[in-house]
């Protein structure tokens, strides 16, 4: 039997992580906050790669390649803000590619795609000078304006072709780097960039730049037509980021206090920045498509997890089928490392997927009984379930009767979102259960909302569009009929970002859902993430448990073991 091809993908940019692929197909991959519980970690990756060799029981000497991504350098060998894995190795051989190619590489390798285009918008890829040390051959698709520039420029928006082996650029666009301004809004990243404008606003809005994410779910509180400027114009197949909205904003969040006070105000901000973030997007991926065709596009960067942008990419119908990668962000960087390495470096055949981001390693029952077993567990009752009906039954009950549920099962998922394996689940309907959820267990704000996860055959039935949504990347409308029942996963705007249930990939959850659906009549459960405001998703069982004692939860399950508060 001829010895596994193991490559490994690391990512030293924020939301660093590292991947290993056994002959073409991902085998365990891990974020590094999820092992640090520093949200947003990144840079060395020692122990992300660690975690990763553990997982499939191998050391480096079985690695054949790695690729490697930062942002604005090129990591070496031995250091990087740390030791590093390879310190005191000459193999394997370590490649190094740009960040814009790293996200292109990691939608391709995830997609069901054997060809398509490839669009990556983001706030800053790699800068000029270095993309073009690691990748002379691009030059001339470069614009004689960017190359003539004399200030640093970054990668901010990437159009590629993938021809089923090897990434084809088509269009790159580079924008300068901002430095931070006294008196003036300044973008964090590249000044023309739409994931910078994007963070800026996050900065105005919430205090940091962090929270980009929660501007989408500030945005159906405002309304529309409050402000009439525009953010970005269109020249020569360019975008650019206007200046002078900025002198209307003179009234940045002071903190949460502050924000609550005036929330009608950022509402209504939020409002018109998502709204030109949606336009640019669009333009963007139009103007592309436009000069090059495909029927299959995956799209990727930072930009692409807003979940309302891509609806309205699937309504204009920019292409016949549309990939949405669903660690579109930095975290994804690893992906794309491991993919270039098997795909283009080693010209191997792409391998299909059965479409699951769940890579994380599993724990098994005996980890956990020994680890319970050395725990006090005097304030719980526990229950050890023999047969997985039986399980699902007993859970089914108690969120029907509104407990709410810690779903700890198999492998962590790799991306921003709980998809059925480190999940908080809960009934969509229960009155007020969306606010005691937000107070009393994730302790954050009371505008965010929470995400349905729906049998997938059943979409169609609770949600207009009934898109296919296995990622909760896509947002769509909550039926009429069925408002009252899923009052507690339906935005205050009538939409709810979907999650269809696929059971080939996530059996289980699936299974629950149908438990679910015969106990309540309804197909649909309330998926959000296993942590809290300001953590990272729950990876081990002892940061299972440690949250579920720190919480108002009422359930904690851990794969067949059920912990239920007295």
């Amino acid at each position: 039997m001829s010895k596994p091809i193991y490559i490994i993908g690391t990512g030293l940019s924020h939301n660093g992580s590292a991947v290993l692929l056994k002959d073409g197909h991902v085998c365990v991959a891990i974020e590094k906050e999820r092992i640090t519980r520093i949200k947003h970690d990144g840079g060395n990756d020692l122990q992300a790669i660690q975690y990763c060799l553990d997982a499939e029981g191998i050391t480096l000497k079985d690695v054949d390649l790695v690729v490697q991504c930062e942002n604005f350098s090129i990591p070496k060998r031995d250091y990087f803000k740390g030791k590093r894995p390879f310190s005191n190795t000459e193999e394997p051989k370590i490649v190094n590619i740009s960040h814009h190619l790293a996200h292109a590489y990691s939608a391709v390798g995830t997609s069901h795609f054997s060809t398509c285009n490839v669009m990556v918008i983001d706030g800053c890829g790699s800068p000029l000078e270095q993309f073009l040390e690691l990748h002379p051959y691009q030059k001339d698709i470069i614009d004689s304006s960017i190359l003539n520039e004399i200030q640093m420029q970054c990668e901010k928006d990437s159009f590629y072709h993938f021809d089923g082996q090897k990434m084809i650029p088509l269009y790159k666009d580079f924008s300068i780097v901002t430095k931070e301004s006294e008196n003036r809004l300044s973008l964090p990243t590249t000044q023309h960039s739409i994931g910078g404008f994007y963070a800026t606003i996050s900065k105005y809005v919430f205090g940091n730049m962090d929270d980009v994410g929660k501007l989408m779910g500030l945005a159906p509180y405002g309304v529309s037509g409050v402000y009439n400027f525009e953010a970005f114009k269109f020249e020569s197949n360019r975008l650019f980021v206007k200046d002078y909205w900025k002198d209307y904003l003179n009234n940045p969040s002071s903190g949460y206090e502050y924000f609550k006070k005036h929330f009608t105000y950022y509402a209504n901000i939020a409002k018109w920045a998502q709204e030109q973030v949606e336009k640019a997007v669009i333009w963007c991926i139009q103007e592309r498509m436009s000069k090059y065709p495909h029927e299959n596009l995956c799209y990727t960067g930072g930009v692409a997890l807003n979940a309302v942008a891509n609806a309205k990419l699937m309504d204009i119908e920019v292409a016949k089928d549309i990939y949405f990668e669903p660690a579109a962000s930095d975290n994804g960087l690893a992906l794309g490392c491991a993919y270039y390495g098997w795909l283009e470096y080693m010209k191997m055949p792409k391998i299909a997927t059965d479409g699951s981001t769940c890579f994380g390693k599993e724990y098994s029952q005996n980890e956990i009984d020994f680890f319970i077993n050395s725990q006090e567990m005097e304030s719980f009752q526990i229950q050890n379930f023999i047969e997985e009906d039986e399980l699902l039954k007993y859970c089914a009950k108690e969120l029907n009767t509104g407990k709410t549920i810690g779903w700890f099962h198999s492998g962590s998922e790799f991306g921003p979102r709980s998809l059925g394996r480190r999940s908080i689940l809960a009934h969509p309907g229960i009155e007020n259960m969306k606010n005691h959820i937000n107070a009393n267990i994730k302790f954050r704000e009371d505008f965010r909302p929470f995400a349905p996860a729906v049998l997938k055959d059943k979409v169609n039935e609770y949600f207009e569009s009934g898109r296919n949504s296995p990622y909760m990347i896509l947002v769509d409308k909550t039926k009429k009929e069925h408002l009252n029942s899923l009052k507690n996963v339906t935005h205050c705007n009538g939409s709810a970002r979907v999650q269809t249930v696929d059971e080939t990939w996530n059996p289980r959850f699936s299974k629950l859902l149908v438990a679910f659906h015969k106990e309540s009549e309804i197909a649909v459960l309330l998926n959000t993430s296993l942590n809290r405001k300001g953590m990272p998703i729950v990876e081990t069982p002892q940061e299972a448990l440690q949250l579920f004692k720190e919480t108002a939860l009422d359930i904690l399950v851990l794969e067949n073991t059920v912990l239920k508060k007295k």
